[in-house]
This record gives structure tokens, sequence and C-alpha cells, in this order.
């Protein structure tokens, strides 16, 4: 599938605050826990759970929450299909909307039951 600039511009513009609870839902229902979403966010975000809240109490939308994040180097390792989108076919003029997919593959990942150590990728030595 391709993303279309509206497909971007609606994403941009969802608030995180009201996505966050729905991604810890997904989570808890599989096993897994607040702290570890918290974990896989910090990793690809460099928010801490200070951080986190404090976007969260704000309501930003996912526009800022990517503007003010520190995305983690190895971010290009995330590859995979996510909601239809091949994340490495996502074209760069989407890089929000790339980010945002790469966010859910790895939350993803975790409601799936993967390692921690898979998720957090790093680079082969």
């Amino acid at each position: 599938m391709k993303v279309t600039p509206e497909k971007n511009e609606k994403v941009a513009n969802m608030i995180f605050a009201s996505i966050y609870p729905l991604y810890l839902s997904r989570l808890e229902k599989n096993g897994r826990t607040k702290e570890e979403l918290d974990q896989v966010i910090e990793w690809f975000t460099g928010f801490d759970q200070n951080a986190l809240q404090a976007l969260i109490n704000e309501k930003v939308t996912f526009r800022t929450f990517f503007e003010e994040a520190k995305i983690h180097p190895n971010a290009h390792l995330i590859k995979g299909v996510v909601c239809g989108y091949r994340i490495e076919e996502i074209e760069d003029e989407f890089e929000l909307y790339k980010q945002c997919r790469r966010m859910e593959k790895l939350i993803d990942e975790l409601a799936k039951g993967r390692k921690m150590n898979k998720i957090l990728r790093e680079e082969k030595k």
C-alpha cells in the first residue's frame, strides 16, 4: 500500500494520549506490562516515563510527539509489515508516518511475546 499526503496528515494530527491506552490495553491482554510498553517507547523515542507522561498530559499530536523525539539510531533496523504497509517502502517524504509505523511494529512484537532483547534492535557486529 502507498501512503498518501492525506493519510500522513491524518496520523500527524491524531492525539498520542488517545492512542496510548489502546496500545496498553492490547499489550495487557497479551500478558505484557505498562513498564514494557514504556521501555519500548523510551528506546525508540528517548522519552523516559516522566517525559512520556508529560506528553500524554499535554495531549500532543503525533506530529509534536515525533518532532520532539530523539529517534534511536538503530530505528532503521525495524522492518516488516504493519497495517498493510511495508515499513522500509514508505517514502522519506512521509517520515512521520514511517516513525509511527515503526513504533507500532515494536509494540506489535511486544504483544506477540517477542523477547525484549530482540525488539530493542542492535547492529550486528
